[in-house]
């Protein structure tokens, strides 16, 4: 997935590269072990449903969808081009996409009226959101925290992709969200810490849920931007940059050897 999203990135000139790369476990995770999907029946009714609120992560999203069946990996030579299928943000259209997403602090809400909705019609699906750790900026999230706990939705996971950097800076110094976890606990979700690249920690959590009855449950998710490049790691050029050819030659030759 990784290897996709820098060829996608870099052949297309386009962003969002490090973005890409820190949430890649969680989406492996997710369409790997966790997420109740049929990719020969991608509208099944009875599907979990995986909201990617951080839209700007679109490279890796439709590299996990083309992994797991969902279409075909020739379909990602496409990203980002004219005439291509497959957009910058997420975006409806392909196999596997619940909702267009980059305008941030809309996935949360979503997915808050979807689980409501799954748990008045007792369906037993569940919802999960990955969230940018900079979108925790907006308060639209905040109204919908504050509603999925006092509506006691355990159908539903909000994933806080952390790796420290948005945008244009740091997150401590753009708005710091410290104390995170209790935030979210104030507003009554159960929360749990994770490293967001140790696989087998994020499989035994994701794949409890919910963690308490009656309580939503947050997972957040402490990631490096720009995992799995030495060069790109930390760095807040790799929000916007993409990788040159020179640039991807040494990427890929890392991410190979990991």
């Amino acid at each position: 997935m990784r290897s996709h999203v820098l060829r996608m990135t870099s052949s297309s000139r386009s962003a969002h590269v490090g973005s890409s790369l820190s949430a890649a476990d969680l989406v492996a995770v997710l369409y790997g072990s966790v997420l109740r999907v049929d990719p020969n029946r991608p509208d099944w009714a009875g599907r979990d449903r995986l909201i990617i609120s951080k839209g700007h992560a679109a490279a890796v999203t439709y590299a996990a969808l083309a992994e797991a069946g969902f279409f075909s990996v020739d379909e990602l030579a496409g990203y980002g081009r004219n005439g291509g299928k497959l957009f910058g943000h997420v975006t409806t259209g392909m196999p596997g996409i619940e909702l267009s997403t980059g305008s941030l602090g809309h996935g949360l809400p979503v997915g808050v009226g979807m689980a409501l909705a799954a748990r008045r019609d007792e369906e037993p699906w569940r919802v999960f959101v990955i969230m940018s750790d900079g979108e925790c900026d907006e308060g639209s999230n905040w109204e919908a925290n504050l509603f999925a706990g006092h509506h006691h939705l355990d159908n539903l996971v909000a994933i806080v992709d952390y790796n420290k950097i948005q945008s244009l800076s740091f997150v401590e110094e753009t708005l710091s969200l410290e104390p995170l976890a209790d935030k979210w606990r104030a507003f009554g979700w159960d929360v749990v810490e994770v490293d967001g690249h140790n696989i087998p920690a994020l499989m035994a959590i994701l794949g409890e849920v919910p963690s308490v009855v009656g309580r939503p449950t947050a997972v957040i998710a402490h990631t490096i931007k720009g995992k799995g490049v030495s060069f790109m790691e930390g760095k807040v050029a790799w929000h916007y940059r993409s990788p040159d050819a020179e640039e991807l030659e040494r990427a890929l030759a890392e991410v190979a050897a990991t």
